[in-house]
């Protein structure tokens, strides 16, 4: 029940590498949104992320006073999920052990780690519950999803939990059935691309991009041919802390084949039309992989992400492998805002339960 009457009112807080955006949602209705900047310049001083916290939430307060937002009017306030333990996916409360492990980066640094606290901040002036919704930690691999050819390096999961979710949810809505009676393939196509399975509600198989597993992107490597990279490294023609810093994650796929992380900007001749061929090979690959996992037909493919708003790219995917599933969805762009509102929503609602962090294992 709201708390004024009238639909649920939520806050929802986004902090990026260098903004953070918030939005004031009314259910699923978004009543306005900001991105506040906060500047490289203005960041650089602060050796940690947790260190721009009193920044962030200072900007953050500003923000609301000038749109007049009294935090008692706030049903729930929502953050996005940071670098946490690995859990399952869900709507989680924040607490004062999930504050404490992002602020000591536990688990990583990422601006991410923010916006738990921040919600937290918000939440307890509003006298209402703070909550985080699939973090990019989500895991709910199977055990053979897990198993590696090293024994000591078992694959782990980091992908667009929040979005693939949300988009997953949106088709079982099209389809008309529960997301949980369905068998989907996900495929985030953006500064880096995930493709999960979503197997009756888990994403039981997904590559983590972030590691250099799967295709290449806008800017990650994908997977490379290890003993080469190995060789070269050996030899001193690769770096291999300059790799795993920047190539692998953050200038590698496009970026370092055309020189640009905007697909739009790469020609559909000569050398461009290649890689725009082998971006479309590398994600009809990965599809195909979890539609082998699953059986095929599975019941919907869908795509999301930025990189499926170009509509060549979508057609060349689906040329390969549109044959694996019944039905095809195109989402294009990502929806992070709506989806942390409606992981609210879904508790708020009793629709989905509210998951403790201290309790949840992966």
């Amino acid at each position: 029940m709201a708390k004024r009457g009238g639909p649920l009112r939520i806050l929802v807080i986004n902090p990026g590498s260098t903004s953070t955006k918030v939005a004031c949602f009314a259910e699923e209705r978004e009543n306005w949104f900001e991105e506040i900047d906060h500047g490289a310049e203005e960041l650089a001083g602060y050796p940690t992320v947790a260190a721009q916290l009193p920044l962030r939430e200072a900007a953050l307060r500003k923000l609301l006073a000038r749109h007049r937002l009294e935090p008692s009017s706030l049903d729930a306030v929502v953050g996005r999920g940071g670098l946490l333990r690995p859990l399952p996916g869900g709507t989680y409360r924040v607490d004062a052990a999930v504050v404490t492990e992002l602020l000591e980066a536990r688990y990583g640094q990422h601006a991410s780690n923010l916006g738990a606290p921040l919600a937290s901040a918000v939440a307890r002036d509003a006298g209402c519950p703070a909550f985080f919704v699939d973090p990019v930690v989500t895991d709910e691999l199977a055990d053979v999803a897990r198993v590696s050819g090293l024994p000591e390096r078992p694959r782990r999961s980091l992908f667009h939990a929040l979005n693939q979710r949300a988009m997953a949810l949106r088709a079982a809505s099209r389809i008309g059935r529960d997301y949980g009676e369905l068998v989907l393939v996900v495929a985030h196509l953006g500064g880096g691309i995930t493709v999960g399975l979503h197997d009756h509600g888990r994403v039981v198989e997904v590559n983590n991009a972030l590691d250099g597993d799967g295709p290449f992107a806008a800017e990650r490597s994908g997977a490379l041919p290890l003993w080469t990279v190995w060789r070269q490294a050996q030899a001193g023609r690769v770096d291999l802390r300059e790799l795993t810093r920047r190539r692998i994650s953050g200038h590698g796929g496009l970026v370092d084949l055309m020189g640009t992380n905007d697909l739009r900007r790469i020609p559909r001749r000569g050398r461009g039309a290649l890689v725009r061929r082998a971006l479309a090979l590398g994600v009809a690959r990965e599809i195909g992989r979890m539609a082998a996992l699953s059986g095929w037909p599975v019941d919907a493919l869908v795509l999301t992400g930025g990189l499926a708003h170009d509509e060549a790219l979508v057609q060349a995917v689906l040329r390969r492998v549109e044959w694996v599933a019944r039905q095809i969805c195109i989402f294009p762009g990502e929806s992070e805002m709506l989806a942390l509102a409606q992981g609210a929503l879904r508790v708020l609602e009793g629709r989905q339960a509210l998951l403790d962090y201290a309790g949840t294992h992966a």
